[in-house]
């Protein structure tokens, strides 16, 4: 087992050399290419599949990540890592607030979060320190999207932060092994109807209590 896989499987942080540009950028197409065939067929993908899109050898996928569980905890890192950044880009370039949620909300969707469940779902170890600091930096953005929108007074007040997640990881969650004929334009629909119902004033009262991620981690 790698000092790297070694830190994962443990928790503790290692620190890891720097890496060549050129070792960088297959890591970096490793990481995409596994997102992209784990999103379309699950996350037990076979690893030379993911070599393959990346178009690495094998050899070079298994020296940056020694196991499926390495490879995972990357890519869950790397979503994270980029829907956050999405969602302070919209927050700091568009002058309307609740055009900054739509613009996020799309984006997130780009992103394919709803493929982080599955990831998640089995000997990852969602306790993490990368992992927590990733998840809190990714809350932290998404509400302050949102407390914008709200502040506006075009967000409804009855929402948090889980309850926007949630919906858009089931409109982005994949089926593996099957593909949907213009999945896209079906999601951007859904989409389309989930941010009406978003926006103040609320046509509805809705039932229970707003959700946290806290709340959604404690029940998962």
């Amino acid at each position: 087992m790698t000092a790297v896989a070694a830190g994962v499987k443990s928790g503790k942080q290692e620190p890891q050399p720097r890496l060549r540009a050129d070792a960088l950028r297959n890591r970096e197409r490793i990481i995409a290419a596994a997102r992209e065939t784990m999103v379309e067929f699950g996350a037990e993908v076979p690893l030379d599949e993911i070599a393959r899109r990346a178009g690495v050898g094998n050899a070079t996928l298994y020296r940056h990540f020694a196991d499926r569980l390495e490879l995972i905890h990357h890519v869950t890192l790397s979503v994270m890592s980029r829907t956050a950044d999405r969602a302070e880009s919209a927050l700091g370039e568009e002058p309307d607030a609740f055009q900054a949620l739509r613009r996020f909300v799309y984006a997130a969707v780009e992103e394919r979060i709803g493929a982080l469940c599955p990831l998640l779902s089995d000997g990852v170890d969602r306790d993490h320190p990368d992992l927590c600091a990733a998840r809190d930096r990714l809350e932290a953005a998404v509400e302050a999207v949102m407390a914008a929108a709200r502040d506006s007074g075009r967000l409804r007040t009855d929402i948090a932060v889980g309850d926007l997640m949630v919906a858009l990881t089931q409109l982005t969650r994949p089926l593996p092994g099957s593909r949907c004929p213009d999945f896209d334009q079906f999601v951007h629909r859904h989409l389309q109807l989930f941010l009406d119902g978003l926006q103040a004033p609320a046509r509805s009262e809705l039932p229970g209590v707003a959700a946290t991620l806290d709340d959604l981690r404690r029940h998962s």
